[in-house]
C-alpha cells in the first residue's frame, strides 16, 4: 500500500509540473518561431514577423509593442496578453 501511495504522489507531482509548463507564458524576447507558432492566434507568418522585428529593433519592452509588428492590432494583442511575456532578455 505504501508503494502505491508513493506512485500516486509521484504521478500527481509530475502531472502538476506538466500543467505548470503548459500554462507558462511564452517570452517574446527569447521564443523561437516554433514556440510562437504554438500559441493560438499566432501562425507561422506572424511568428516569423515577431522574430524579424525583434532582430531588427531589439527586445520588446512590453507586449503592447506587438502593435509595431505587421498583423497585430489592439484586439489581437488583448487576446494574447495571457499567453505572452517580455521577461529577461538574453545577453549578447
Amino acid at each position: 500500500m505504501k508503494r502505491s501511495l508513493v506512485r500516486i504522489a509521484t504521478a500527481f507531482s509530475l502531472a502538476l509540473g506538466g500543467i505548470n509548463l503548459a500554462f507558462a507564458a511564452v517570452n517574446l524576447n527569447t521564443a523561437t518561431p516554433a514556440e510562437l507558432d504554438g500559441i493560438k492566434g499566432i501562425g507561422p507568418a506572424k511568428a516569423k514577423a515577431i522574430v524579424d522585428y525583434r532582430s531588427k529593433n531589439g527586445p520588446f519592452k512590453s507586449i503592447d509593442d506587438l502593435k509595431n509588428v505587421k498583423g497585430f492590432g489592439e484586439k489581437s494583442i488583448a487576446k494574447l496578453k495571457g499567453e505572452l511575456s517580455v521577461g529577461d532578455t538574453p545577453k549578447k
